[in-house]
């Protein structure tokens, strides 16, 4: 069953592309990676889907229910934490969270103790007073506090420090555990890596692959870096498969996807220095699929 349906989803501003024919879906019970660099159309995207703006064109689908027309419906069974998070000011923490716990006619007291304390968050405070770090663990539990079927995450981890970051990861694991759905958008790549079981790559508004973690982690990718006496040109490695390629005086690296004799053919004559074959993490391989050269 797919909890997330997102087809030909359009948002122009005026005569300005946000987003241009998105489609993808996403399954139930998994974590749904969403990533790129910012100004990608993550947003735009995340905001068009939960109906806070209306799109030109295309539908979405929640819980098998349309985003326009059933809105109110779907938002009880969603927990969302935006990219920036705004606040009343004057309230004081456990205020403003008890509010929101009372769209959701549910006793949520509990849940918000447990987590203000797993991300070490003073309750009595004032959202004046707080750090942006601070806001942004308050929009987290916020997110949580009514138990969502469906997480809808926007850079959600921007401004933690590392060590919420890894209570946050857990918490979000633990989540799933239970049968919670995670979209997670973010421009950190290493993030996505370590939790998300597929990703969807945006590039200018438009989605530029949808694949399997796992296939885009695994050995179809190598980063390979050759260190030589002899002098190398780019033309030299002028071969299919090969992306990101940088020639720093005697030293040439790229990353390759391909028949690994290929690359053994071609270097078997240069006298090597040193000779590195690794597996590249997620950060590099995206490169690769923003290349001018793809």
């Amino acid at each position: 069953m797919n909890i997330i349906e997102v087809k030909n989803l359009t948002k122009y501003y005026g005569k300005y592309k946000g987003i241009e024919k998105v489609s993808f879906d996403v399954k139930e019970g998994e974590i749904f990676g969403f990533i790129g660099p910012n100004g990608a159309g993550k947003s735009t995207t995340i905001r068009t889907l939960l109906n806070l703006i209306h799109p030109t064109n295309g539908t979405a689908k929640i819980f098998d229910k349309d985003t326009t027309k059933e809105y109110y419906e779907i938002l009880k069974d969603v927990g969302y934490v935006p990219g920036e998070v705004y606040y009343y000011d004057d309230m004081r923490v456990i205020d403003l969270l008890n509010y929101s716990s009372s769209f959701y006619k549910k006793d949520c007291r509990k849940k918000i103790k447990e987590l203000a304390k797993l991300f070490d968050l003073n309750l009595k405070q004032k959202i004046e007073t707080l750090s942006y770090g601070n806001k942004k663990k308050v929009g987290i539990i916020q997110a949580l506090i009514h138990s969502p079927k469906l997480l809808i995450l926007d850079e959600p981890t921007s401004g933690l420090d590392p060590l919420i970051q890894q209570k946050f990861y857990d918490l979000l694991k633990e989540e799933n555990r239970k049968g919670v759905t995670i979209f997670f958008s973010s421009h950190v790549l290493s993030e996505v890596q370590k939790i998300c079981d597929r990703v969807a790559i945006i590039k200018d508004g438009r989605i530029i692959k949808i694949e399997e973690m796992s296939s885009i982690t695994n050995n179809n990718y190598k980063k390979i870096r050759i260190d030589t006496n002899t002098k190398l040109n780019k033309k030299d490695f002028n071969i299919k498969g090969i992306n990101n390629l940088i020639i720093n005086n005697n030293e040439i690296s790229f990353i390759y996807k391909g028949d690994i004799n290929i690359i053994i053919n071609k270097i078997k004559d240069i006298k090597l220095n040193n000779l590195s074959i690794t597996d590249p993490d997620l950060e590099e391989i995206f490169m690769h699929y923003y290349s001018k050269d793809k």
